[in-house]
This record gives C-alpha cells, structure tokens and sequence, in this order.
C-alpha cells in the first residue's frame, strides 16, 4: 500500500521536490534617484533604498558577486513635466544609470523599464487631454524612450504602460534605429491592482486625478489577459510578463499554457512587503514564506521572477 508520508522525510524531501527556485530564475527591481548622493531607504518596503547613480553601481557589483542574473530599473527624475520627457531623455536618469552599470559590470542583464508614469507631473502612463490619456499619441514617445535606452546600453526594454500597440511601436522605433537585436519583455497582462502601492511611494508615480483601470487591466477578467499577451506577441514582444504574481497565478498558468514564451512574474512591491511587515512583527516566518510565494509563483509556470527579495535569497542560498 503506498504511504505518500514516505517521501516526506528531510533527505529525501529535496531529492523528490518537483519545483525549485534558484538565483538564477530572479530579477532584481532597483530605484535610481537623479537627485541623490546616497541612498534613502524606502520606509513602506523594508530593507529596499532609492539609490543615486554610484550607490545603484555599487549595488550591482555586490548582486553580480551573488549570481543575480539580471535587475531592472525605475528612474526618478529631478524634474517631471506634462509629456515626460525625462523617459527619453539621452541624458536621463535610467539612461545615465545604464551607461554607469555597463562600466562597472558586463555580466548582469540590465533591463529598463519603459513608460512614462514616472516623468509625468500628472502621474499617468500618457499624454493627456481633458483627463484622458492620449493612447495613439504616447506611442511615438515610447518609441523614442526604448531608442534612447538600448543607445544607452539596455540589454533589453520591458513597457509597462500598457499602451494598445506600445510593442510594435516600440520594436519598429528600434529596428529603424538599428537595434534590431534588442528584446522587448512587454507587461502584456498587467493589472490595475492596489498591490502596487509602497511601488507609488518608492517610485513617487502617483496619479493627480483617476485611476489606471482605463488602461491596465480588470482584476475580474482572465481571458482578456490571453488576447493581451497574444497581441503583443504579435506585434514582437520576444517575452511577456504577468503583474501581480500571486494574486494571478491562474493567469500565470494560463499564459504559459496557451503560449509557451519565455514567461516573466512580478512579485510587485505589495506582495513583497506584506510578507515582511508580518515577518517584523512576528507574525510568520519570513524567510519560509518568501520562498513558498516565489516556490508558487515559478511552480506556476514562471521562467523568470522580478523580486525585490532577490539580493537576500541569493545570499541565502550562496550560504548554504
């Protein structure tokens, strides 16, 4: 009679279990502030600074040290306007970060997030009219960011304003420009969640008026996130990404079911700092519990998690 118990012993647990994140599934999210000298910590996402330009250098040099493959960017500007010129900027905040990573270190993937929500004064991922955001006219602007990103030296570009047609204006901008080899990891299925908010804080991307659901995507709704992600594989998304993660592992699921891409997860800035909040308090064990959440996240079909636990589980897995 079969005993399921029997491989639950602790030598044999390992050797038996059928999902196992690595450093080598994760992606490092950092900030970097143009109006910085030395980092500032994020007081609503612990252990997590805004970094300024040496310090971001820096932090790359010690997770390159821990085998984290790859991190992305989020720019603050010193200066915001109504069309966000600081994104495409050539002397803009991710582009000079860009270009100081690449001197430092030439083994860790630089990704650049692509969109305009943190350049903007009013806080939205467009241009705007009368409150409305401007989807046919915040194109070209993309188009022009991801150009000046991958001239700084972007390995690859990850729009995530969620834009109707932002991937095929953005892979045309780059094959007219030469950078026919530059990836696009598109936020194809991103959803209007309140998840994301130590990220507004972190980021200061809040919106002036409204709300974001005009553009990302109804919590309620699981098929449309597969005619998302088929578009923008359509229009040359070479990687697609799902944002939450836990709260859409069922998307997740049915993403990497349906398409069998390279397939990216965002543990985004609420999910990460639920579980540590609760760890300070006592509440559960945070270490466990943060590698169940990213255990789930690629058990449900992930290639790639972005994490802002990143650092600390490759020095604890470097520990053991």
């Amino acid at each position: 009679m079969r005993r399921m118990r029997r491989l639950r012993k602790p030598g044999l647990l390992r050797m038996v279990a059928e999902t196992r994140v690595s450093t080598d599934d994760l992606i490092m999210p950092l900030f970097v502030d143009e109006r910085l000298k030395v980092p500032v910590k994020i007081g609503s996402m612990p252990g997590q600074s805004r970094h300024s330009i040496e310090s971001l250098a820096e932090e790359v040099v010690e997770l390159e040290e821990l085998g984290v493959p790859a991190v992305i960017l989020f720019g603050l500007p010193e200066n915001k306007d109504e069309v966000g010129s600081g994104a495409y900027d050539p002397a803009g905040i991710v582009q000079r970060a860009t270009e100081r990573i690449k001197e430092t270190t030439s083994k860790v993937v630089v990704i650049a997030d692509l969109c305009l929500c943190e350049y903007t004064s009013h806080g939205h991922c467009g241009l705007i009219k009368k409150q409305e955001v401007l989807n046919d006219e915040t194109l070209p602007l993309l188009g022009k960011t991801a150009v000046s990103q991958a001239r700084a030296g972007a390995d690859v570009v990850a729009p995530s304003g969620m834009m109707d047609h932002m991937v095929a204006a953005i892979r045309g901008a780059l094959d007219d420009e030469g950078f026919c080899d530059t990836p696009i990891l598109s936020y194809a299925a991103k959803y209007a969640s309140s998840f994301y908010g130590p990220f507004r804080e972190a980021a200061e991307s809040g919106y002036s008026f409204g709300d974001r659901s005009g553009y990302q995507m109804d919590p309620a709704n699981a098929l449309e996130a597969l005619w998302e992600v088929r578009l923008d594989i359509e229009e040359g998304a070479d990687m697609i990404m799902v944002k939450p993660a836990m709260p859409y592992l069922d998307i997740l699921r049915m993403v990497k079911d349906e398409f069998g891409m390279p397939t990216a997860a965002y543990q985004v800035s609420g999910e990460y700092s639920m579980i540590m909040a609760a760890a300070e308090r006592g509440w559960l064990d945070g270490e466990r519990a943060m590698l169940e959440a990213l255990t789930s996240i690629k058990r449900a079909g992930a290639d790639m998690i972005l994490t802002y636990y990143a650092k600390e589980f490759a020095r604890k897995e470097r520990e053991e």
